[in-house]
């Protein structure tokens, strides 16, 4: 018999006849330093004479054990409900040793687990009686075997197998989590996980960019209490990207991945990538998410940021401290950076097409989408704080610019999503430009984000995820240094071109 860690462990059995079970467990082993019971029986609800010989006989049993012991006397259901609100009052701990032998029909012995499941402390041991039952078909509804499968199929990666013989015993992997609230408590945990609402994100990804998204899911994943579901919209992927991006987030159940097709007939197909931000606003199937560049690195919780109130805004999003006032190619004003955009998708999808027109009039402009949402959403964005965007560490952000003094934007001491700006392999000119050193970059391109006060933090965090093998590989060094070669041959030809013009 596995004995759990808890040197005093609280053991709930479900279905509890005469006791003798919960006899047994009380003097085991198990106990041998303490422990207790809670048992839950319905005892024919006392309609019948056996029902009341039970119910004296367990309360014969129990007290000889000299353990502290509660009989529940209630059906299962209730008495698991009733356990439920006690917890989420704080009123009773979690259980350490959980016994599942209520019922024998496959749909009550679901109920009893899942419920049951929500009361199970990390590294309980669970119980199932009679999974290998042979007085009806396993298969039959009658029996508790479909319904033991179907748990397990539901929770899978939430526990591993510990027996499979009579009894089907599971050892828990997650923590504690009930998922719900009940009306006489105060709700002082709704903006956490007490309603279970997820935490929405969206990516757009392609194949080039598949590396540094995985870094930003996993980090983000890393970092969070909440619960997630990252929505990448796939304009490119191979199966060997998709692959490693759920493996980064496998062993979280908190956390989902669902990839959506990116739509034909939209200007992420017909104008780049890039533009994929315009059709995710219908292709999500959520009122509210948390857009994010793929060359994000999160040192954080997001949580705060998701529970941030747009007050009517339709979006919240940071200065872009390149150019906080915009650029000469559109109308001076606010002007934010698309990284990041805490965006309200039920308001804008009214005026989606607007939008469109927009982003069609302005493909060739000079920071092509993010241009065209601040056209579309001027006036219309909340600013946030620097600290959820940080934008140009160690580089352009450090320079005092009028702009910049103008909307205050300097660099936060401990930013929570740090953005890495610039291009993946830079051109010659920029790499020798005096006035921006070290040259901007990304940290897995040739350049490698030198001077950037989280590129090791970025590096680090990539050796965690699944693609920490493919950066060591001679594929990527060769990557590396072609990059490196087509910049200085470009340099080299652009100043033929000049000595020849």
């Amino acid at each position: 018999m596995p004995l759990v860690s808890a040197p005093n462990p609280r053991i709930l059995e479900i279905g509890s006849w005469e006791g003798r079970s919960a006899t047994f467990l009380l003097t085991s082993p198990l106990c041998a330093n303490g422990g207790s019971i809670v048992c839950i029986d319905h005892f024919d609800l006392f309609a019948t004479q056996a029902g009341k010989e039970r119910r004296e006989k367990i309360l014969h049993n129990l007290p000889l054990t000299g353990r502290p012991f509660r009989v529940i006397e209630k059906f299962s259901v209730p008495g698991l409900i009733t356990l439920l609100e006690e917890a989420i009052k704080g009123e009773i701990a979690g259980f350490d040793w959980l016994y599942i032998d209520g019922s024998h029909r496959a749909d009550d012995t679901f109920l009893d687990a899942e419920l049951a499941w929500r009361l199970a402390n990390e590294g309980a041991i669970f119980i199932f009686d009679d999974y290998l039952w042979g007085v009806q078909p396993q298969d039959s509804p009658l029996h508790p075997k479909p319904g033991i499968d179907a748990f397990m199929k539901l929770h899978q990666g939430e526990f591993e197998v510990i027996s499979t013989s009579y009894q089907m015993v599971l050892r828990k992997k997650t923590k504690m989590h009930i998922g719900f609230l009940v009306e006489s408590l105060e709700p002082v945990d709704i903006k956490t996980d007490a309603f279970g609402y997820y935490v929405n994100l969206a990516l757009v990804v392609d194949t080039s960019y598949a590396m540094p998204a995985t870094v930003a899911i996993y980090s983000i994943a890393k970092h969070s209490s909440r619960r997630l579901t990252f929505y990448v919209i796939d304009c490119g992927l191979g199966p060997n990207d998709k692959e490693r991006m759920m493996l980064s987030i496998a062993e979280d159940p908190n956390v989902s991945l669902v990839f959506i097709p990116l739509n034909n007939n939209g200007p992420g197909a017909s104008q780049g990538p890039a533009w994929a931000k315009v059709d995710l606003i219908d292709l999500l199937p959520v009122e509210r998410v948390l857009y994010i560049d793929a060359d994000i690195l999160a040192r954080g919780d997001v949580g705060r940021l998701w529970d941030t109130d747009l007050d009517g805004k339709l979006l919240g999003a940071c200065p872009d401290v390149g150019f906080p006032l915009g650029h000469e190619k559109i109308e001076r004003g606010p002007y934010f950076n698309s990284g990041v955009l805490l965006m309200d998708l039920t308001r804008i999808r009214g005026e989606v097409q607007k939008l469109r027109d927009i982003a069609k009039s302005t493909s060739s402009s000079k920071f092509v989408e993010q241009d065209a949402l601040n056209i579309h959403f001027r006036g219309a964005w909340k600013p946030l704080n620097f600290e959820w965007n940080a934008q140009g560490l160690g580089t352009y952000a450090r320079l005092r610019t009028a702009d910049r003094e103008t909307v205050n934007v300097h660099e936060p001491a401990n930013p929570i999503l740090v953005h890495f700006t610039g291009p993946v392999s830079p051109s010659l000119p920029l790499v020798l430009n005096p006035h921006v050193q070290p040259c901007l970059s990304k940290p897995w391109g040739y350049g490698r984000a030198r001077g950037h006060p989280y590129a090791g933090e970025w590096w680090t965090t990539l050796k965690e995820t699944p693609w920490a093998e493919w950066v060591e590989s001679e594929e990527y060094r060769a990557w590396h240094d072609s990059e490196r070669a087509k910049a200085k041959a470009q340099a080299i030809e652009e100043f033929d071109k000049v000595v020849e013009g």
